[in-house]
């Protein structure tokens, strides 16, 4: 078995919702409900990466383990490798990138996208669910992934661009992109030692380092997705729902 652990960046400083890995749901910070859903997939060990006092201090105070790096990364990837690198484990093949702002992430999809990029040993590993919505073709603040053939349950298919509106010409094998990413401890090495692209800043999608760069992005499909909080209204929604499952 491949000896593999999950990295979960946070930070307060969000543009949209500061503060909010330490939001309550049902009495728990969002942060640590996104925290106790890593162990749950029982993959391997969770650290939370963050680079504020306050979170290191949430997360520990309920017996989480979190390493604490600098505060100014330009990505949750170069975030997580530096707490990768304090680690110092070389029995590491693959981390995880748990993204810390959706709690009701569904630790199936997490434990099917770990199985899969073992198997097709795949440098880069992504999920994405289908689009059920027309609307979200042009949300800009949706990231959609458009692959080389149709997404199955069973079959990983290769991501060919990363991006945030979707044309009416483009929409054949155009999918609702879930920002978690599995990556194999050389592969992520090499990519926070890449410079940030044109492609990457102007667009803010950091994994368009990787593909400027010729490393292939494989991507598996979700049973679902799952609510991201960024904003306010994001935050109420899912308490509501989280709330109510109670």
């Amino acid at each position: 078995m491949r000896n593999t652990i999950i990295l979960i960046p946070s930070r307060l400083n969000a543009t949209r919702l500061p503060n909010k890995p330490l939001l309550k749901i049902n009495n728990k910070s969002i942060i640590n409900h996104v925290y106790e859903k890593a162990l749950s997939t029982k993959i391997g060990d969770a650290y939370v990466a963050t680079g504020d006092q306050e979170i290191y201090n949430e997360v520990t105070k309920n017996g989480g383990k979190c390493i604490l790096t600098q505060k100014n990364h330009k990505t949750g990837t170069d975030r997580i490798f530096e707490a990768f690198q304090k680690l110092n484990d070389t029995k590491v093949q693959y981390i995880i990138n748990l993204q810390g702002d959706e709690p009701m992430i569904d630790i199936e999809d997490v434990k099917n996208l770990h199985n899969k990029a073992i198997d097709n040993k795949s440098e880069i590993a992504t999920l994405a669910c289908e689009i059920k919505d027309k609307i979200i073709y042009n949300k800009n603040d949706i990231v959609k992934v458009i692959t080389e053939k149709k997404l199955t349950k069973d079959d990983t298919r290769k991501a060919k661009i990363f991006l945030r509106e979707v044309s009416k010409n483009n929409m054949e094998n155009a999918y609702h992109h879930i920002g978690i990413y599995i990556f194999e401890v050389s592969i992520l090495k090499k990519f926070v030692s890449l410079e940030q692209t044109e492609n990457e800043i102007s667009k803010k999608l950091e994994q368009l380092r990787a593909m400027d760069n010729n490393i292939s992005i494989d991507v598996n499909l979700a049973n679902t997705s799952p609510i991201g909080v960024d904003t306010k209204e994001d935050y109420l929604e899912i308490k509501k729902l989280m709330e109510y499952k109670i």
